[in-house]
């Protein structure tokens, strides 16, 4: 019955269409869907008896136990747009197994199955030495997370805990961010877009030009999104279109540098930014946003330096890159890497919960991707996949198993009761 209740509000989350900084109103100060989001998620929590506080709409939490000190549990309710080619529905169903929709793995479905292992604790009494808050965020997806930075200045910060947003057995080091937008003449080019999120690998491309004949012609490419920390795993609109257009001839110094210093090189190789450690493994590199803007195209550019590297190790390549092209490039966001002690006492009790509830010896493990880890000290990013699964998150039909879902909450249940008991 209990496991019926979670996956019926799981469901009803996803349903939720909750893309940050759309619709924008001073009660909904990070967009209408986000709002709807967390509103259904404190009158959740008011169903379940666990007590909140809402502030204001910019950051809200849901907390259960007693004591000084607080273990944190950070997870978003905003979604990457759902985007095209969906076999099943992107506002949640369960067929075979799955639990489909956008959100459904990142992150509805993660932070729903810490909020019921609170619950569950709550409800058979469990000695908790920390209180525990589930904190809610808003605006993961979009990059700035001014949700957190809100939080942090008017409420009382974790000692230590976890975001459910990424891989077991547990994330102890996340490579940096770089946003770049790289303002370059259109050329023969008429107008060209494609792409839905800079963090996403764009599933399509289109544009206008101006052929040899003179005559204006319209051209498309499709593409399979991926996350843009795994762009290997997707297909790359953009990169194709850029490729039937020099094929074609188009005369453009976006084209151009495309092919040159882009392409499907995914580590930026041809950038001459091919940077790689040890600890974090190669960068990434991803085209994930193409407007046009004022009579020029601007390509948004998604980097991951591993976390020995910093922003300055991959600007001065970019700048090289550039400059013959005509081509102008701005960092429009960021974010330095983290990397924590992978034998220190929250991510070895992490992993030994995650050990005794799966029988898996998998070994902690850094990512590129980036999660609210970042954005306090002591967070580490947690679950909600298991190694070897299908990662189908910014995909269409993104999903997650039921079972891994429900085992995530049991892991989350385990785990909260460690970390607010630890010495």
């Amino acid at each position: 019955m209990e496991d019926r209740e979670f996956l019926e509000a799981v469901l009803g989350l996803i349903a939720i269409d909750s893309v940050a900084l759309e619709d924008v109103s001073e009660a909904a100060p990070y967009g209408a869907g986000p709002a709807k989001a967390l509103e259904y998620v404190l009158e959740l929590c008011q169903r379940l008896g666990i007590r909140t506080q809402n502030c204001g709409g910019k950051t809200a939490w849901a907390e259960i136990g007693a004591g000084d000190e607080i273990v944190g549990i950070l997870g978003h309710l905003d979604v990457v747009p759902v985007g095209s080619g969906w076999t099943r529905s992107p506002k949640g169903e369960i067929c075979d197994g799955r639990l489909y929709g956008r959100g459904a793995a990142d992150d509805k479905g993660p932070t729903l199955a810490a909020l019921f292992a609170m619950k569950e604790l709550q409800d058979a009494g469990t000695p908790l030495n920390r209180r525990v808050r589930l904190i809610f965020g808003q605006c993961e997806e979009v990059g700035d997370w001014e949700d957190m930075e809100y939080y942090k200045a008017t409420q009382q910060l974790p000692v230590f805990g976890f975001t459910p947003d990424a891989d077991f057995p547990a994330i102890y080091g996340e490579k940096g961010i770089l946003d770049f937008e790289l303002t370059a003449p259109l050329g023969d080019l008429v107008s060209i877009e494609g792409g839905d999120a800079g963090n996403m690998v764009p599933g399509w491309c289109r544009c206008t030009y101006c052929g040899p004949d003179g005559a204006v012609h319209e051209l498309e490419a499709q593409g399979r999104p991926a996350h843009a920390s795994t762009p290997e795993k997707g297909e790359n609109a953009i990169s194709k279109l850029m490729e039937q257009l020099a094929q074609l001839g188009v005369k453009s110094p976006l084209v151009d540098f495309c092919q040159a210093h882009l392409g499907n090189d995914f580590h930026g190789g041809k950038l001459g930014c091919g940077l790689e450690d040890e600890q974090s493994g190669k960068l990434t590199v991803n085209a994930g946003l193409l407007r046009t803007r004022d009579g020029k195209a601007v390509l948004t550019l998604d980097v991951r330096n591993p976390v020995t590297f910093t922003q300055k190790d991959v600007e001065a390549p970019l700048d090289r890159a550039c400059r013959p092209y005509g081509i102008e490039w701005a960092c429009t966001g960021s974010a330095d890497s983290i990397y924590m002690d992978k034998n220190g006492k929250v991510v070895t009790a992490m992993t030994e919960v995650y050990r005794q509830v799966t029988g898996d010896a998998s070994e902690p493990t850094v990512i590129g991707g980036g999660t609210y880890a970042r954005s306090m000290p002591g967070i580490v990013a947690f679950g909600p996949m298991q190694p070897g699964r299908e990662c189908t998150e910014h995909q269409k039909d993104e999903y997650i198993l039921v079972d891994d879902l429900l085992a995530a909450k049991e892991i989350y249940r385990r785990t909260i009761e460690k970390l607010a008991n630890l010495p």
